[in-house]
């Protein structure tokens, strides 16, 4: 028995886009376009007719934008997956996608088989961005996550190691820090060490002590 088809909605637009998106699905047979809709308003209804398996989405559409346009079509129709596609790949962008809920990100001039697999990953309910995108996005997260490292104290700390002087400010033994972490006594015993080193104190107490004057915790002082 034939697998069903994958039901699509093309929403740009750029007449030319979406005459390219045709002539590539016209060359398989396991998509089949159901709509096409060339503003936000458009796309949210084709979306509420048709309920589609997938949602290819151009950011920039009139009336109203893409982001918008994504969060309308889920909240009237969670299962669909909506892949964004778009001449703009900068990650501030890519992260609005995201948190709109979208499952794929595709730069216009992306090649047929990058496109198509984003089309079936999204019907599979995974998550695809072409390289170029995933590169951004990950430059993106490690940059914030960096400022936020060097915005807490102790920014020489890893986040393990962070982690684990924070269980320990609060209390915590070795093997409490472990079964909260879901690490051994041991790694924990290995990482407070580095922990001492690089806050240049000699033992637990003096660890604490110092987490708890950077406001680490709120428990009083050992004495």
């Amino acid at each position: 028995m034939a697998e069903p088809k994958i039901s699509l909605v093309v929403a740009d637009d750029h007449a030319l886009f979406r005459e390219g998106v045709l002539a590539i699905l016209s060359t398989v047979d396991d998509i089949d376009v159901v709509a096409e809709a060339v503003d936000g308003t458009a796309a949210v209804a084709a979306v509420a007719e048709h309920r589609p398996d997938v949602v290819l989405m151009d950011v920039m559409l009139p009336e109203m934008n893409g982001i918008e346009a994504t969060e309308a079509c889920l909240a009237a129709h969670p299962d669909a997956a909506v892949v964004m596609v778009t001449m703009m790949d900068d990650p501030e962008t890519v992260f609005a996608a995201m948190c709109a809920g979208a499952r794929g990100y595709l730069v216009k001039g992306a090649d047929r088989i990058t496109m198509l697999s984003a089309i079936r990953a999204a019907a599979r309910g995974e998550v695809l961005f072409s390289a170029g995108v995933a590169g951004r996005v990950l430059e993106f997260f490690r940059a914030n996550a960096d400022a936020e490292r060097r915005a807490r104290p102790f920014p020489e700390l890893t986040d393990r190691e962070y982690e684990i002087l924070t269980c320990v400010a609060d209390g915590s033994s070795n093997d409490q820090v472990g079964r909260r972490l879901g690490l051994s006594a041991k790694t924990v015993a290995n990482n407070l060490s580095r922990v001492f080193t690089k806050l240049q104190v000699t033992d637990r107490a003096q660890a604490i002590v110092k987490a708890h004057r950077a406001g680490i915790a709120d428990q009083p002082e050992p004495r």
